[in-house]
C-alpha cells in the first residue's frame, strides 16, 4: 500500500526509534516500568532464583552440610537415570498418557470447535459452551473422584451401562487393569477439558472472512465441504503454534489425575516423572536425584519447543519465532 501524504514511512519511524537513546526511551515509558515491576520481581523470585537449586543436581546434597561441605560428583545422576530401569519406565509412561492427552486433546477440541461453530441457534450453541467448558473450573480431585465413582464395580455407571447393552456380561475392574489406565487418563482430560480448549479455536473461526462460506456455496459445497476446506484451513496457523507450544508440556503427563487414580496393582504404568520426582526427594530425601530428574524434563520440554519451531520454521509454515 502506498503512503499516503504527509505521513512518515514506517522503515522511518522504525530507525527513528532505534536511534533514541535507551534510558530516553525509559523514562519516556516509566509508568509501564512501574507497572511491570511487580511481574518482574515475580519471575525472578519464583523462575529464577529457585534455577540456584539445580546445583544438588551435580552434588551428593545433605541438609545438615554447608554449600562448601557438599560432595560433588558431576553427572553422577544423570547417568543412574538413563540407566536405571525404574526411571524408563516411569519416561515411558509419561511420554505415553502425554502424547495420548494431546493428540485427543487436540482432535477433540478441533472437532467440538467446528461442530459447535455449524449451531446457528444461539441460546443452545452458547448453552452447550457453557456447559462443556465447566468442568475445567473443577479440581482434579473433584474429578478422579467421579471418575472413580464412574468405574466402580459396585453400581458404577460406566459399568451398568454396557451390561445393559450386553456388551460385557459382568462388571471390569477398570482402575485395576493396567492396560486400561493411559486411555482412563486420556479420557478424563479430554472431558475435563474438552470445552474450555476449544475456545481458541471458536475465535479464530470467528476470523474467518465469511465471504470464504459464500463463495464455497457457489461452488456448490455443501455443510461438510465447507468445514473441510475453508474452516480447517482457516485455523491451520492456530493448531501449528499450539502445537509448537505443547511440545514443551510433553513430559508434563500430569500428577494429580495419576497420583489419586494410581494404585499398587497399575503402578508400573500410573507413574510418571512429576511422582518419580516426589517420591525420590520427599519420601526417600534423595534430593539429589529427584533434581536431577527435573532437570532432565526441563531440558528435553525446551529442545523439544526449538525442535518443533524449527521444523515448522523449514516447512514454511507458521512458527512461535
Amino acid at each position: 500500500m502506498a503512503n499516503t501524504p504527509g505521513a512518515i514511512p514506517e522503515q522511518t519511524t522504525r530507525t527513528a526509534v532505534a536511534k533514541t537513546p535507551l534510558l530516553k526511551r525509559l523514562r519516556g515509558q516509566r509508568q509501564l516500568m512501574f507497572m511491570s515491576l511487580p511481574i518482574v520481581a515475580y519471575i525472578l523470585v519464583f523462575s529464577y532464583y529457585p534455577i540456584w537449586g539445580w546445583v544438588m543436581a551435580f552434588q551428593n546434597y545433605s541438609p545438615a552440610k554447608s554449600f562448601s561441605q557438599q560432595e560433588w560428583v558431576g553427572l553422577k545422576h544423570f547417568k543412574f537415570l538413563l540407566t536405571d530401569d525404574a526411571f524408563l519406565n516411569v519416561l515411558r509412561n509419561t511420554i505415553a498418557m502425554s502424547v495420548i492427552n494431546m493428540v485427543l486433546g487436540f482432535a477433540t477440541a478441533i472437532i467440538f470447535a467446528i461442530l459447535l461453530n455449524e449451531i446457528k441457534h444461539k441460546f443452545y450453541k452458547r448453552t452447550i459452551q457453557t456447559i462443556s467448558y465447566l468442568p475445567h473450573f473443577l479440581s482434579w480431585i473433584i474429578v478422579t473422584g467421579i471418575v472413580a465413582s464412574s468405574l466402580s464395580v459396585d453400581g458404577g455407571i460406566v459399568n451398568v451401562v454396557l451390561m445393559k447393552l450386553n456388551i460385557i456380561q459382568e462388571p471390569i475392574m477398570w482402575l485395576s487393569v493396567p492396560e486400561y489406565f493411559w486411555g482412563i487418563v486420556g479420557a478424563s482430560h479430554v472431558w475435563k477439558e474438552v470445552g474450555w480448549n476449544a475456545i481458541i479455536y471458536l475465535a479464530a473461526i470467528t476470523s474467518i472472512d465469511p465471504s470464504l462460506y459464500e463463495a464455497a456455496e457457489i461452488d456448490g459445497a455443501n455443510r461438510y465441504k465447507k468445514m473441510l476446506y475453508v474452516t480447517l484451513p482457516g485455523i491451520k496457523s492456530i493448531v501449528i503454534i499450539l502445537l509448537i507450544m505443547n511440545m514443551g508440556w510433553i513430559l508434563e503427563a500430569g500428577f494429580e489425575v495419576q497420583y489419586l487414580l494410581g494404585n499398587g496393582v497399575v503402578v508400573d504404568w500410573s507413574q510418571t516423572i512429576d511422582i518419580f520426582v516426589l517420591k525420590y526427594g520427599l519420601q526417600i530425601g534423595n534430593y539429589s536425584l529427584a533434581t536431577a530428574a527435573g532437570i532432565f524434563k526441563t531440558v528435553v520440554s525446551i529442545t523439544l519447543i526449538f525442535a518443533a519451531n524449527s521444523i515448522s520454521k523449514r516447512l514454511g509454515e507458521d512458527r512461535l519465532i
